[in-house]
């Protein structure tokens, strides 16, 4: 069965697995029945400043206003099986595990908890301070999946991307898409 997909995007640092991710995310499309875009006011911000760019007005995707409650998947009726939040900001998950649903991110984080559908938050910050650790708590009893952007070393990267990449198949596999990457013991 082919996945739909939201891709949050919050102003977090760490505006390279986004982009990664929506890249990959197009290689595997045949997986993939839609993917719906939404990026808060500070991700396009911080994105610039990263990556000196604006790509985000290229993606071969719908873009959604972080104030469109209209959007399919502000509904549990639309069927979105998955949701990634990447990066996600400590703000952004404050907001989920309290319940606030202020704009289209956290609306729809708060749809796919209640449908008990598959919720993944690549939290970008360090250190954790204790507020943070118990929101991911909270997160995480709610039936959401923590992932910290937290590269892997283990396949030897060798550029800024390739480190990034380890954290992106990481969310590519916590999605439950096919995709051919590094796995410990099959080398």
């Amino acid at each position: 069965m082919k996945k739909k997909i939201v891709v949050a995007i919050t102003g977090a640092s760490g505006s390279i697995y986004a982009k990664l991710l929506i890249e990959q995310l197009q290689k595997l499309s045949t997986q993939i029945d839609e993917v719906a875009v939404v990026m808060s006011d500070n991700a396009k911000d911080v994105w610039r400043f990263e990556l000196d760019n604006e790509d985000y007005n290229n993606f071969p995707y719908k873009i959604y206003s972080k104030t469109d409650f209209m959007a399919p998947f502000a509904s549990g009726s639309a069927r979105f099986d998955t949701m990634v939040i990447v990066p996600c900001s400590m703000g952004t998950l404050g907001r989920i595990a309290s319940g606030i649903s202020d704009d289209l991110i956290s609306r729809a984080a708060d749809v796919m908890l209640k449908e008990r559908r598959r919720l993944i938050l690549v939290a970008r910050d360090t250190p954790f301070n204790l507020i943070h650790i118990r929101n991911m708590q909270t997160v995480t009893e709610a039936g959401g999946i923590i992932c910290p952007a937290v590269p892997s070393y283990y396949s030897r990267p060798k550029t800024v991307e390739e480190v990034a990449m380890t954290v992106v198949n990481r969310i590519i596999d916590l999605i439950g898409l096919e995709n051919e990457s590094y796995r410990w013991g099959a080398h």
